[in-house]
């Protein structure tokens, strides 16, 4: 038998068609952070991301805008606050876990 797949399949309208995405559960939760974040529904920011994307595939741009969203918004402060860089594996480890 496989490995079940830790990718999710859900529909998005995009340019005004319907697609398929498959990504795993925090990408898809992290897109439903932004949305929220921004008061735009899922259909209007991957319309924006689409549109505006270098990458040439369309789950990898979004992937990406998600990452470049939360380290624009990352702050030194909160890094510190986290417990980010004091040289352990131990937060690090912690990242993991929650994945």
């Amino acid at each position: 038998m496989g490995q079940k797949s830790s990718l999710i399949s859900r529909n998005v309208t995009i340019r005004g068609s319907r697609t398929s995405l498959r990504m795993e559960k925090t990408i898809w939760d992290a897109l439903g952070e932004v949305c929220q974040r921004e008061n735009l529904n899922i259909h209007d920011l991957c319309t924006l991301i689409d549109t505006n994307r270098h990458i040439t595939n369309r789950t990898s741009a979004i992937r990406a805008f998600i990452v470049a969203y939360y380290r624009n918004a990352a702050t030194e402060d909160g890094h510190r606050r986290a417990g980010h860089g004091n040289g352990t594996e131990e937060n690090l480890l912690n990242v993991l876990r929650n994945l």
